[in-house]
């Protein structure tokens, strides 16, 4: 049996869940100053140290941010880092100018500049904010939190819970492994897996609930690269939303949720378990399932006798969701690279560069159409009102979490089963799939498309898209 002692300090192939029942009130603010700094946290149980960390306001993960669907936003970030960032408001459909990717839709602040974020969210539903620039490192540092746009009618939940999940490779002093920042196995392989994770920057702890209770739980993972399985034991889970997108509620395969880096999901679970009673929140690996923590029923007090009755349907979202496939614009993205591939060369800077050079001069394995980076010009322009077809083609032998900045898209053809029919803004795909998505080009300007295996891309697999 494994302890949590060598589970945290141990393989980097094993992943692990901490919980905690963070009110909805708590560090919760309408218009933010974020101030991305170091800071410190507790990511192994004492009596081990504290690690260091970046975070907004030196803590990981940064404040809960909350707006209202429809209700202008305001945050200004102030750069205490030693080096540039940005804000990058993931999932969100806003303007270009506001979506915080560098040297693209905007010049990073540099150290002690302020930059101005001001924006209209016009979904509700569960989104984050993270840097874009640097992402692979300063992420991993633990630059991010949690955004949360509130529905403009308040919905039939007991508690409503935040749980964002991380990854962290530590040394054995307990401090974050900086030599193993921008590691070519890395880039080449999985992408840069943790030996400890978090659950709301805590390495353990219970959620603590009511017998008769409906909870909302927003679930995100905001690992590098790790992709995560939950399961929370003898409880039957709704998913009502996916990556902020309302969905028909349904039960997930094996009762289990499954998140790829940057996916989120919202699930509903109605408390039915006696008071005074525990039950195991549990993550699943390869080899086992891992007690990380408990929900605990309150020995002494119960909401209702019986849990809510009807089933809680999440509004839909103003987003354009037809779609016209018979004329639609199809654009190919090919993957080719990593470990294990076959790409003999790619085209980097302007010239054709082969993959040794690419490696051991640039740090750089993956490409999209031969083409490895963000390059001068974009992967296709689109006029705005028209539907797009992306056909994504995974050559390589590693998983790729893709997401498209400034829309949502579905599936409309999958290789190997059904296409999904939720409105996503990350999709994972395995090796050898082939997935098409559409969306509606309606959101102007240049938009990233890009892998959140944050390794990946700094490895090259990153380009853009031009909305007219």
């Amino acid at each position: 049996m494994i302890t949590r002692r060598q589970f945290q300090l141990g393989s980097l192939s094993m992943v692990g869940l901490a919980a905690l029942n963070r009110p909805t009130t708590a560090r919760t603010i309408a218009a933010a100053s974020l101030k991305p700094r170091p800071g410190k946290v507790r990511l192994l149980e004492a009596p081990e140290p504290l690690t260091d960390i970046w975070g907004y306001g030196g803590t990981s993960p940064g404040p809960l941010l909350e707006a209202t669907q429809g209700q202008p936003f305001a945050a200004d970030l102030i750069n205490g880092l030693s080096e540039p960032t940005t804000i990058h408001w993931h999932g969100i459909r806003i303007a270009n100018a506001m979506d915080g990717v560098a040297y693209l839709t905007q010049e990073p602040a540099l150290p002690n500049e302020t930059f101005p974020y001001r924006f209209t969210p016009p979904d509700a539903g569960t989104y984050w904010y993270h840097p874009h620039n640097r992402t692979w490192e300063q992420m991993a540092r633990g630059l991010y939190g949690m955004f949360i746009v509130r529905e403009t009618e308040p919905l039939a939940v007991d508690r409503d819970v935040p749980l964002i999940f991380d990854d962290w490779r530590l040394d054995s002093d307990g401090r974050i492994d900086e030599r193993s920042f921008g590691a070519l196995h890395d880039k080449a392989h999985a992408g840069r897996l943790g030996n400890v994770l978090s659950l709301n920057g805590k390495p353990a702890d219970d959620i603590h609930v009511l017998a008769g209770e409906r909870v909302r739980l927003r679930l995100l993972n905001a690992a590098n690269a790790r992709i995560i399985a939950i399961a929370f034991e003898g409880h039957a889970l709704d998913v009502i939303a996916l990556d902020g997108q309302p969905v028909d509620p349904f039960k997930p395969d094996g009762n289990v949720v499954l998140l790829a880096p940057a996916q989120r999901a919202d699930v509903l679970i109605d408390m039915t378990n006696e008071t005074g009673t525990r039950s195991r929140i549990e993550v699943l690996t390869q080899r086992e399932r891992i007690h990380m923590g408990d929900i605990v029923y309150d020995a002494h007090e119960r909401r209702r006798a019986r849990p809510l009755a009807d089933k809680l349907t999440l509004p839909p979202n103003p987003m354009p969701t037809d779609l016209d496939l018979a004329n639609a614009t199809t654009t190919d993205l090919v993957m080719t690279g990593g470990a294990m591939g076959q790409m003999a060369s790619a085209r980097f800077r302007g010239r054709e560069v082969p993959i040794r050079e690419l490696a051991r001069r640039h740090g750089k394995v993956w490409a999209f159409n031969g083409e490895v980076g963000m390059g001068g010009d974009p992967l296709a322009k689109y006029t705005r009102g028209e539907t797009v077809q992306i056909r994504m083609i995974n050559r390589t032998a590693w998983p790729h979490a893709m997401h498209i900045h400034g829309h949502h898209f579905r599936e409309v053809a999958h290789s190997k089963r059904a296409p999904s029919p939720h409105w996503r803004d990350t999709v994972l795909m395995m090796p050898d799939e082939e997935i098409t998505v559409a969306f509606q080009a309606h959101n102007p300007g240049k938009w990233m498309f890009h892998c959140h295996m944050l390794e990946h891309q700094d490895g090259g697999m990153a380009t853009w898209y031009e909305v007219a």
